[in-house]
């Protein structure tokens, strides 16, 4: 079966990883159905792709595996590239500020890395 894809992920070190290493089988199989669902559809439903109000192009993705609720940060790269960054385990109605913290800093990042990668290819020509 091959799926057209409206977007791709892509894993930023080791944020996304950690977070889903320490899930149950279960709620893996979930994590990956739903990054599947968010990068074949052209229209994702809020239920499993929504913006974050009031942040500068956070993303979450919705994962619900029975009663258990999760969240993975992302942004966009050029586009369509959905960088996946952490993830966390939903506890409460309202998103923790920390959390979304951590997300901003995790994009911060990846965008001075790839300016600084791009500075760097520039200075060698």
């Amino acid at each position: 079966m091959n799926e057209e894809k409206f977007r791709n992920s892509f894993l930023y070190k080791e944020y996304f990883s950690d977070f889903y290493a320490k899930q149950k089988s279960k709620v893996k199989e979930k994590i990956i159905w739903t990054i599947k669902l968010v990068e074949t559809l052209r229209i994702v439903p809020e239920e499993y792709f929504k913006h974050i109000e009031s942040t500068d192009g956070l993303y979450e993705i919705r994962v619900k595996q029975g009663s258990d609720i999760f969240r993975i940060f992302s942004f966009f790269d050029e586009g369509k590239l959905i960088v996946l960054a952490n993830g966390f385990q939903k506890k409460t109605q309202r998103t923790p500020t920390q959390e979304i913290e951590k997300a901003e800093k995790i994009k911060a990042e990846y965008f001075a890395e790839k300016q600084a990668t791009i500075n760097t290819v520039r200075n060698e020509k």
